[in-house]
């Protein structure tokens, strides 16, 4: 098994390059998940540590641990409060016309039978903010760096399809599925400022699979 990769590491805070295809929570069908895989990320301390935040299944990249339950607390708060930078990488099923932009559509939880639940743009919902740029265009598909004011469930999945009229590459929910094996998402990037001590930074290089693509970290 593929050691989990370090992107930062201190007294309190662990963030590690998260896999493609590794869920968070064990899943009802069985098999691995980063739960089972916790004890390894202890590094001497006696507490297994806890993420803070959460990544779809599919999504690679930067995610954040909590050490001990104080600084678990404190980091939720920041993730509540928007004092957290967040930078995604996504491919984009399609070509974009413009350079850059925002995308500021509500959103809200639906279900039904036959697809389960998946999240709508709806003016009654929460509000979702991101700010998007193209980054580079290969063979009808578009690299994009979004960096979310907000953090609602789905939020860059249903805001590509829904703002930039392109779902991401391989996304079963919002797209056809097709192109990739998983929905090309990347957490690039995370800032988290603390009080009293330097911020928590770390940067996850690109995925081999969206190099397969063509796409660079330039």
């Amino acid at each position: 098994m593929t050691p989990l990769t370090v992107l930062f590491e201190d007294g309190e805070a662990l963030v590690i390059d998260k896999p493609g295809g590794l869920p968070l929570d064990q899943p009802r069908a069985g098999g691995r998940s980063l739960e089972d895989r916790l004890e390894e990320l202890c590094f001497g301390f006696q507490r297994v540590p806890f993420p803070v935040h959460r990544l779809d299944q599919d999504t690679s990249g930067c995610l954040l641990l909590a050490r001990n339950p104080k600084a678990l607390k404190r980091f939720s708060a920041a993730f509540e409060n928007r004092q957290v930078e967040k930078r995604y990488l996504g491919i984009v099923a399609g070509a974009l016309q413009e350079e850059s932009g925002t995308i500021a559509l509500s959103l809200s939880k639906i279900s039904s039978a036959e697809k389960g639940w998946r999240m709508i743009a709806a003016k009654k919902g929460k509000e979702a903010v991101t700010h998007w740029r193209k980054v580079a265009e290969i063979g009808g598909n578009t690299l994009v760096e979004f960096r979310p004011e907000t953090g609602r469930t789905h939020q860059i999945r249903i805001h590509a399809l829904a703002g930039l009229g392109a779902p991401l590459l391989g996304d079963p929910i919002y797209g056809d599925g097709k192109g990739a094996p998983r929905t090309m998402l990347h957490a690039a990037g995370l800032t988290v400022t603390r009080e009293g001590k330097p911020p928590i930074e770390a940067v996850a290089p690109l995925p081999a699979d969206f190099r397969a693509l063509g796409f660079s970290d330039g």
